[in-house]
Parts: structure tokens; sequence; C-alpha cells
């Protein structure tokens, strides 16, 4: 069983020593100058567990899972381990694709649910967007070319921003029973390397991506007024080319959290070579993010059906067994859908025994694990 530590004691500790912020001196390391409190301490925090722990994540986890669906306060995750994932993966598609009004309010009011449920126990907040293409109308496999349209100018760009004022509006209801805005990690445009979305490499060019990512921040940020955003960029795996993976990044003033994406090269723990190229680019984005102050993350990986029952705990030691890659600071896997489609164990697969000791590693973080202390300064835990 895990010994759960609260994470304001792992502040003290000798193992861990993470610095929360301080409320006096609260530094903002983020890109908006007017960051809420809480969302400059979620940096803060996730920041400065690196190199001590990660933080573990899945998508969807509080939805469904294997046989079940919609009981509250249930995940896979927590029925094999006893704790939920620390951080929560969501995807907005729902919420801002061309729908009837009523479908959108009963999605966006599904999702605010669930997000508010994870943020009330103390769990993060990450939002994806698999966005549709604006130009057909289908979804965002479609890759008609889109991104040039959609720009300032385009011709499509009126239905670009009618998007981004949903996702703007679902952001803004994101508060507390006490008025508090929710800090969440946005994660737009993802998987920008590969030649899968609308928005990939082939379809684009680079400042074409650039300025799409530039022109979203701008417009949450400053036209929209939020402040509570975190900006996620990740693309595809790099296989250890990192100028790959800097070949579309938008700027340090609008990157938050350099993560990528990576399934292919983590697939099979018994291809040595694949698994060196992904930590080596673990690696990599680990000393940019490091050397920028900004927070590192495997934003998706995973195997699915978990075909080897011992791979989360082979990849995890390859990961925190190499000096540059164990500052990482949370890592996310895909959903449980159904048998043949998930990325976590559930009770009774072949796997549940190597996923309890992937938990028990006192270097992995779940929500029992930070409680809601990291949202919380230094100085607030001094008032409790």
């Amino acid at each position: 069983m895990k010994k759960i530590i609260p994470l304001w004691l792992i502040f003290f500790s000798a193992t861990l020593n993470i610095c929360f912020a301080q409320n006096a001196a609260l530094q903002n390391f983020t890109i908006d100058a007017k960051a809420t409190t809480e969302t400059k301490a979620l940096f803060y925090n996730l920041r400065n567990v690196s190199g001590k722990g990660v933080l573990f994540g899945q998508q969807d986890a509080l939805m469904y899972g294997i046989g079940w669906k919609g009981e509250f306060d249930k995940s896979d995750v927590k029925s094999v381990t006893g704790s939920h994932p620390a951080l929560f993966g969501w995807d907005l598609e729902s919420i801002a694709k061309n729908d009837s009004q009523e479908n959108q309010i009963r999605n966006a009011e599904k999702l605010k649910s669930y997000c508010l449920q994870a943020y009330k126990m103390g769990g993060i907040n990450t939002l994806s967007w698999h966005v549709q293409n604006f130009v057909t109308g289908k979804n965002y496999y479609d890759t008609t070319n889109c991104v040039s349209a959609i720009l300032p100018g385009g011709g499509k760009h009126k239905e670009f921003t009618v998007a981004l004022d949903k996702v703007a509006s679902f952001i803004k209801s994101l508060k507390s029973d006490k008025g508090v805005a929710v800090p969440v990690i946005f994660r737009p445009f993802h998987e920008n390397t590969g030649n899968w979305f609308w928005w990939g490499k082939p379809f684009c060019t680079a400042q074409e991506y650039k300025t799409l990512w530039q022109f979203t921040v701008q417009y949450l940020r400053d036209k929209k007024g939020l402040h509570n955003i975190l900006y996620a960029y990740s693309p595809d795996r790099i296989s250890g080319n990192f100028e790959n993976y800097m070949d579309r990044y938008p700027g340090d003033n609008y990157v938050d959290v350099l993560g990528f994406d990576n399934y292919y090269e983590l697939k099979d723990i018994n291809d040595e070579k694949s698994i060196a190229l992904a930590v080596k680019s673990i690696g990599q984005i680990c000393n940019y993010a490091i050397s920028k102050n900004k927070i590192a993350a495997l934003t998706e990986t995973g195997q699915e059906k978990i075909v080897q029952p011992n791979w989360f705990t082979t990849v995890f030691k390859k990961i925190i067994g190499d000096v540059a890659a164990s500052k990482i600071s949370y890592i996310m896997v895909w959903r449980n859908a159904n048998t043949g489609h998930f990325y976590a164990p559930y009770p009774g697969h072949q796997s549940e025994q190597d996923f309890k000791d992937f938990y028990n590693n006192t270097r992995t973080l779940f929500l029992k694990d930070v409680g809601r202390e990291m949202y919380k300064t230094q100085n607030d835990k001094q008032n409790n």
C-alpha cells in the first residue's frame, strides 16, 4: 500500500523538497501577465515537481471506464489503486463544433461538471481540442487545407472565432463554489508534426501554424480576458530530433508547457531502440523547458490494451533513470473506452499488479498524493 504523504509535507521532505510558491513574492513565469493567483501557483508547483515526482493523468477518467459509465467519484485508476489520477484530460470537440444549441448546452454542462469535480478534489484539468475542419464542415481527420482559411483575412476566419468564443465561454464558466476561476491547461492543435489532422505539417506552413497558435492565445487571453489558462504545445513524436520539435514552435511568449505525444516509440517495451529515442526526446524537451522556466510533459502516451503486463513500470523506470528525462512534470495516458481500446488497467486485467507497483513508486504522484496543494502557495499552507 502506498504511503500517502500530503504534498505540503513533501515540501519539507529531503527526498522531494518541492518548493511551493510564496504569496508575498509569487513570481509569474506564465505567458499571461494577468494570470490568476491560482494559475500562477499551479504553474509554479508543476514546475517545481520537476525532478522530484511525476504526476499521472488519464483522459476522460471520471466519465467512463471498462463496464461502467457516469458513476460519481469513480475511475478505473481508482478502482485499481485506491486513488484517482492527479491530472484529468478532456476534449472540447463536443462543445465547440457545429451543432444544435440544445446539444451544445447539454455537452458543455456535462463537461463542466467533470472539470469542477476534478478541481474540487484537487485534480488538474487539461483540455485538448479535436476541432472540426471549418472549410468542409467535416471532422478533424479531413485534411482539406484549412489553416490559411481561418487565419485573419481568411474566408473562414469568422467561423473560427465563433468556435473560439464557445471555447472561451466554456473556460470562463469554470468557477469554484467561491467564484474562483478554475485553472486549466489548454492543449490545442496537438500532434502537429503528424499527417492525420488538418493542422498537421503537410497541410500548412510552419509560419501559418505559428500564426494560428499565436492568434488563438491572443484571442483567449487578450480579447476574451481569460487569465486562468496555461498553454501546452504538444507535437507528435520527434525521435530525438529537437529541431523538428522547434520547427513549428510558436515562441516562448506563447507557450507555458512543452509537451509531446508519443505512442509509437513506447508501444513495445522490447523495442529498446525506439524507447531510447523516446527517452532522448523527453530529455531534450525537459532541458529546454527548464532553461526557459517552463513545464515539460508527456502529454499523451500509453500502450493500447496494455498487452505487455509490465509496461508501466518498465517505461517509467526508463524515464526516471535518465538524468534529463526524469525532470518531466506529468505523464498522461489516453482513455478507457472499451475492452478493445483502453490505456490504464482495470480490475482483473493482467497489468493490474504492475500498475499497483507503478502507483507505489515514491516518484509517481496521484490525486491522493497532491490533495489540493497544487493550487496553493506556501503561505496558504502556513495559514491553514
